[in-house]
């Protein structure tokens, strides 16, 4: 018994409830567990991956462009990873493959594969963002993307 408990065991309870209590309180309103499923945001992430969006993120700061969020884009149990590529109030569109902002190509150095999508301008509202994933090498069709409010956001990916 002293092996598991040590020589004080009320000293080594009172250090796993400590643990407990952190632990359930950091990943209970802290960090959200995110598993990635598919492909949309490769390279960067890889299908499958394990990571975790700190709902802190935007307590004192707005969401920037390039940040990969956790996004509910579905109801409350779906979770997407993907990065914000237009802000609140600005003209976003797609041509040839190039996203536009403002009538400025937008340089995206995560995005690695493009095929030529194109989608007419359209203007965010306040606490409006435009999210897209990082792989472009699919139809649009198959991919989930779009305006997305500032409620929806979760948080930012830690990595």
């Amino acid at each position: 018994m002293k092996l598991i408990w040590g020589s004080n065991p009320r000293a080594t309870l009172l250090r796993a409830g400590t643990i407990v209590a952190i632990a359930f309180v950091v990943f209970r309103f802290i960090l959200l567990p995110v598993r990635l499923q598919g492909i949309s945001m490769l390279p960067s992430y890889e299908d499958g991956a394990l990571n975790f969006a700190n709902r802190l993120s935007y307590t004192f700061a707005e969401p920037k462009r390039g940040d990969v969020i956790a996004i509910r884009m579905a109801g409350l149990s779906v979770v997407y990873v993907k990065r914000i590529i237009g802000l609140p109030g600005e003209t976003v569109e797609i041509v040839a493959g190039t996203v536009v902002i403002d009538e400025e190509p937008l340089v995206e150095p995560t995005v690695m594969y493009r095929i030529p999508w194109n989608m007419p301008a359209l203007t965010l509202g306040a606490g409006e963002y435009f999210v897209v994933g990082d792989n472009r090498s699919m139809k649009m069709e198959n991919h989930d993307f779009g305006r997305a409010s500032r409620g929806r956001i979760v948080g930012k990916l830690l990595f």
